[in-house]
């Protein structure tokens, strides 16, 4: 599977394409950030994002879309650029029938470095190690977007697994609750008793 990894943002926005092989094996495909001004309109900035994503999932055709999941953030300005970068992505995304999911910060840790808490220069020497690579993408926001894409390539058949299960789970527990209500029909309704306790 391909996988396109988004880090959004509005000042930069990390971009990474993975490949995944068999077992746990990745393959770098392309890395790079979209950067716009900061004195630029909000809608011009968003658009030129947008533009970009399209000629990246136009030139590397993905499988699927992860994006970084909006973390609470004491600068609200700063998440909402982020909010909206993100959701500029998953739009383009969805247009073309591509699956978008949302990962958090410390699944993406989590799964690259196998710490939920590790910090941005640990998760960038682990995207190096694991794709093979000899130069440091920079900057970090390109080497989220790849640790990205390395989490949805391990995290997703999990997932995938796990909803297939409950949906199983769910679909035994409807057909046995049905089973005992058609035998509670077929019983009848309980018979009365009288007061001497006999069944009438």
């Amino acid at each position: 599977m391909r996988v396109l990894g988004v880090d959004p943002g509005l000042t930069r926005c990390g971009l990474g394409v993975v490949d995944g092989g068999t077992g746990r094996t990745v393959r770098p495909v392309a890395v790079g950030v979209v950067r716009t001004p900061a004195g630029t309109d909000l809608a011009e900035r968003l658009l030129s994002i947008s533009d970009e994503v399209e000629r990246w999932l136009d030139r590397y055709r993905p499988e699927a879309v992860a994006v970084e999941r909006v973390f609470a953030q004491h600068n609200v300005r700063t998440a909402m650029g982020t909010a909206q970068a993100g959701g500029v992505v998953a739009l383009a995304a969805a247009r073309r029938g591509l699956p978008v999911v949302f990962h958090t910060p410390s699944e993406v840790k989590a799964s690259v470095t196998g710490s939920g808490r590790a910090d941005k220069a640990q998760v960038t020497g682990m995207v190096m190690r694991l794709l093979g690579l000899e130069v440091r993408p920079h900057p970090a926001d390109a080497a989220d977007a790849l640790a990205l894409a390395i989490c949805h390539l391990w995290r997703e058949p999990m997932r995938v697994r796990l909803a297939e299960a409950e949906a199983r789970a769910a679909e035994l527990a409807k057909a046995h609750r049905a089973r005992l209500a058609a035998a509670a029909k077929q019983a009848g309704p309980p018979k009365k008793q009288d007061e001497s306790g006999a069944r009438r």
